[in-house]
């Protein structure tokens, strides 16, 4: 079970994704395996690993530097991603005029570490 589910505006996603934003669902690491496959780095090289499907090369999941508790997967990677709806929304300052999501929460930037810990927790008492 996801611990958050988010949008993301930033202009490196935006890029990443070909896309307005970047979906991800962060999953806790513990309950997060490679079952098949050898994932490689791509995207935007930076403090964050960005892994991609050496195949195809299409953005799966990304491991932020310093949060080694989660991963951020792309649920759309998923055989059925129709659960999925954005809790939280990030870096709007950056979105496209246009670009809009259902997300109940928005940030112009990133949330803090605390606000993320409360975000969560509402996040998870909103699918009861």
């Amino acid at each position: 079970m996801p611990l958050l589910t988010m949008a993301c505006h930033c202009t490196g996603c935006q890029r990443m994704s070909s896309s307005a934003y970047s979906l991800s669902a962060a999953i806790p690491s513990s309950g997060f395996e490679i079952l098949q496959g050898e994932p490689v780095i791509g995207g935007l090289h930076g403090e964050h690993r960005h892994f991609f499907c050496g195949y195809c090369m299409t953005w799966m999941f990304t491991r932020p530097n310093g949060m080694d508790w989660f991963v951020n997967l792309r649920p759309t990677m998923l055989d059925d991603p129709r659960w999925f709806t954005p809790f939280i929304e990030t870096w709007t300052r950056e979105k496209l005029p246009w670009a809009s999501t259902p997300a109940v929460h928005s940030f112009e930037s990133l949330p803090t570490m605390e606000e993320l810990e409360g975000l969560s927790k509402a996040y998870l008492a909103s699918l009861t």
